[in-house]
């Protein structure tokens, strides 16, 4: 197990450098594109070379050709002067060969081996000189041709060739190449230098950016300047800002519930320490001591109940969005949540009960997850058996309805007590947390509707109040969750 861990550890891919990776994708084309600028320029140069010796060639081939003539007997004749001769071969760096043939391919002059142009050409148009790459006694040689039509009808026209090797111009075109590929060979490190300085140019303002954000105190969360950066990196400075805004939200947000947290568990926190204190006096009764030891309990469930408050809303704001998803029936969600909150609701002498679908109505289901979902639920019922008072003259009634909308066929869930109510100006107060409303005098933490709501928005969910019984005093209060409308 260990080796293979340490192959692992071998072979993970390292952290990609910005400027390394900018630096290839500019030198990488440049060093490609030299060696066929080589190419290029080779091919060039045996153009250029090519072209003052191929003239010279031309010339003897004209000059000899003016020395073919048709004799008496009108047979073709061809006369080189000694001097003209001697000087056809003086070249003291290339070998230079010639051939002269009559009509026929009779043989007059020059050398019998040079090889004759490619057959099928056309031999109508006299004294146009043409030119080709062959191949001497193992040698590369440039040949200068033409035909010399001398009878009138032309059908076998005399040849007349010259034929030089190509050292002069391999030596030509290497000159060539030299002048042009010597500065080529200094310039390109001058300009993979001043890639690599217009590169350190160009990603200079991230470095001042980073050294910027590094110089931050830890609780300095104000925005950046996406003005000070070029148009490429503003998009990703707009981002950190907005991101730095949620960040000084969020701790705003937590700093405001720890405090209210404290604030909440510092009172049955101190019930406990007075009561212990009392109980702890010199001379106290047993009734005494029975009283304090049950206001220690009641404090202690209290605290208990506010913790475990605390922790739902925690739960439901940071790890909701993680937590595993399935298709939840909220008719069969609500009639668990039903029974279990059973017992306490007959304990106070509540009627609990359930209106609405069946289990497996199309519509009833939602996409969530269940743990949350059936803590929301919890919630809201608990709250009402919580806030509804019961008595043998107007006894207490909790309902439990799921819906779905004939129209939207969206889910609607509502929980309905006839209860005191909330007034129209707290109904929005009560999703804050730590806020109860007032004049209930019933003892609570203030989470459960914050945790509900926070829910609820996780899973694309509106949540709302109303008087369950307008103009009835007490009005009750009437909770409905209102899901979207399946796409």
């Amino acid at each position: 197990m260990k080796s293979r861990g340490w192959s692992v550890s071998i072979f993970k891919r390292e952290q990609r450098s910005l400027f390394g990776e900018i630096l290839d994708w500019m030198l990488t084309p440049l060093l490609l594109l030299w060696p066929i600028s080589l190419a290029l320029t080779w091919l060039v140069a045996q153009g250029l070379a090519n072209k003052p010796f191929d003239r010279a060639l031309v010339y003897n081939v004209q000059a000899l050709a003016q020395q073919v003539k048709l004799g008496p007997d009108d047979r073709v004749q061809f006369n080189l002067p000694q001097p003209a001769s001697e000087l056809l071969r003086a070249d003291e760096t290339d070998l230079v060969y010639y051939q002269v043939r009559g009509g026929y391919q009779e043989h007059l002059s020059g050398e019998r081996d040079l090889p004759l142009p490619p057959a099928g050409q056309d031999k109508s148009r006299s004294y146009e000189v043409h030119i080709r790459d062959d191949e001497m006694r193992g040698l590369e040689v440039r040949v200068a041709y033409t035909w010399i039509q001398l009878d009138a009808e032309g059908k076998q026209p005399a040849l007349v060739q010259v034929a030089e090797t190509r050292e002069k111009r391999s030596v030509l075109a290497a000159e060539i190449i030299k002048g042009v590929m010597l500065p080529q060979f200094a310039l390109l490190p001058l300009a993979v230098l001043l890639v690599w300085l217009a590169l350190v140019r160009g990603i200079k303002p991230l470095s001042e950016l980073e050294e910027r954000i590094r110089a931050r105190k830890s609780d300095d969360l104000s925005p950046l300047d996406d003005k000070a950066v070029p148009m490429e990196v503003a998009p990703l400075v707009v981002s950190v800002n907005d991101l730095l805004e949620r960040l000084k939200d969020s701790i705003v947000t937590q700093k405001r519930f720890l405090a209210d947290a404290a604030h909440q568990l510092k009172t049955p926190l101190a019930g406990l320490r007075m009561q212990a204190d009392l109980a702890q006096r010199s001379g106290s009764s047993e009734e005494d001591l029975k009283k304090s030891l049950k206001q220690i309990g009641r404090a202690s469930v209290q605290a208990t109940h506010t913790v475990n408050q605390l922790l739902s809303l925690a739960r439901a704001e940071g790890g909701g969005a993680h937590l595993p998803q399935q298709s939840c029936d909220m008719v069969t969600m609500a009639s668990e949540v039903l029974q279990d909150c059973l017992p306490g609701a007959m304990d106070k002498g509540l009627d609990l009960g359930y209106e609405g679908v069946q289990p497996g109505t199309p519509g009833a289901q939602v996409q969530g997850n269940p743990t949350l979902l059936k803590e929301m639920l919890r919630n809201l019922v608990e709250n009402a058996i919580h806030y509804t008072p019961s008595t043998p003259e107007r006894q207490g009634v909790v309902t439990v309805r799921v819906l779905v909308d004939p129209y939207s066929k969206a889910l609607v869930m509502q929980v309905e007590d006839n209860g005191l109510g909330i007034p129209q100006a707290e109904q929005d107060l009560v999703f804050q947390p730590f806020y109860r409303a007032l004049g209930t005098n019933v003892d609570g933490s203030g989470l459960g509707l914050p945790i509900v709501k926070e829910i609820a928005q996780q899973h694309g969910a509106s949540i709302a109040v109303d008087a369950a019984h307008p103009g009835h005093v007490p009005s009750g209060a009437c909770f409905t969750l209102r899901f979207s409308a399946p796409a």
